[in-house]
């Protein structure tokens, strides 16, 4: 007896270690993706290079294709790695509910629109405050939270929002080295990149709220309904190719542009949805808000002497630190005190 119950102490230590190896690991990789894809998009889009730049738009198509394949990856692993099983859950799962399918249109759309008007922010703004202010997505979505799937903040979190429309005004806030150094560093327009932003922050809150929706109405897996959204993303992502950029593909290609770097930017863009997933799952929101955190904090060093794009400025700094506690705040949950009062 003594024996089994050492054993079973042992099996449940290893599975808790388990359990936090995953949580940590995901969020170390969280970390890397945001930073580095922040900051490898940004230099690529203004790197100096002879011939023409690759575009935006082709970029995103890649992406949302490369996803399609790692779910693929992931869903034939669930199946054992039996391809009749994995051709069985696609053709019942996608094919045979063509109107689950369909659902994901909207949101699928909406990410497309988001991830193009990424390239466009980090073609204007530096990575530092492109981080900040992207953070305004939380603000946004907690609004559709309320609106659309009637979740009730507590006042911690309704602190947190004001706390963070603060900040990122903060990171906003005008400067005369601030304007000269953009100025000087930067030829995109400081406004584009602001407003590219803020339509990506309410784009991603009003998507992100409906793929909830949509998630918790179904039982389909979320590698599944990312096969669906990356499947609608590309059929979008290469009209806007069509609309925007018909003309320079059929003169220069579609892959015009492309290097080390453009794959690099591509392959972690392509990666972003995934690693969020696995953070969901593995995370709560006190780490996550420790990740994007940390994230910030690196984005800024690395522009700053890296790059060599951002000139901090103590405001900035105020800001950025506000910012940061509000992301703190919001994934607080307190724990009630007191003795629970028996009946």
């Amino acid at each position: 007896m003594a024996a089994e119950r050492e054993k079973i102490v042992l099996e449940e230590l290893e599975s808790q270690t388990m359990s936090t190896n995953l949580k940590y690991l995901s969020l170390g990789i969280l970390v890397f993706q945001t930073t580095s894809l922040v900051l490898t998009m940004r230099y690529s889009r203004t790197l100096k290079e002879e011939g023409p730049r690759y575009l935006s738009s082709t970029a995103v198509v890649i992406a949302e294709l490369l996803k399609i394949i790692a779910c693929v990856l992931l869903v034939y692993k669930d199946s054992k790695c039996n391809l009749r099983a994995l051709n069985r859950v696609l053709h019942d799962e996608i094919l045979n509910k063509p109107m689950e399918t369909l659902k994901l249109a909207i949101p699928s759309g909406i990410y497309t629109l988001q991830n193009n008007l990424l390239y466009v922010a980090l073609s204007n703004l530096d990575a530092a405050t492109y981080q900040v202010t992207y953070q305004l997505k939380i603000l946004t979505t907690a609004l559709f939270s309320v609106s659309m799937l009637s979740k009730k903040l507590g006042i911690y979190q309704w602190l947190s929002l004001v706390i963070l429309m603060t900040g990122v005004a903060f990171v906003q806030w005008p400067t005369d080295s601030q304007a000269a150094a953009t100025k000087e560093l930067s030829a995109g327009s400081q406004f584009v990149g602001l407003m590219a932003v803020l339509i990506a922050c309410f784009s991603s809150g009003f998507a992100g709220v409906y793929f909830e929706k949509i998630l918790k109405e179904t039982k389909q897996s979320v590698w599944i309904r990312n096969i669906q959204l990356g499947f609608f993303g590309s059929l979008f992502g290469l009209m806007g190719v069509y609309i925007y950029d018909g003309e320079p593909v059929s003169k220069n290609g579609f892959f015009q542009g492309y290097n080390r770097l453009t794959w690099i930017v591509v392959i972690l863009q392509a990666l972003g949805g995934l690693v969020i997933a696995a953070v969901i799952k593995y995370a709560d929101n006190i780490l996550k808000g420790f990740a994007t955190s940390l994230s910030i904090i690196l984005s800024t060093l690395i522009s700053y002497f890296w790059l060599q794009d951002f000139v901090p400025t103590s405001v900035f700094f105020l800001g950025a630190i506000l910012v940061i506690a509000a992301t703190f705040l919001y994934g607080y949950d307190p724990k009630p005190t007191g003795n629970p009062i028996k009946a």
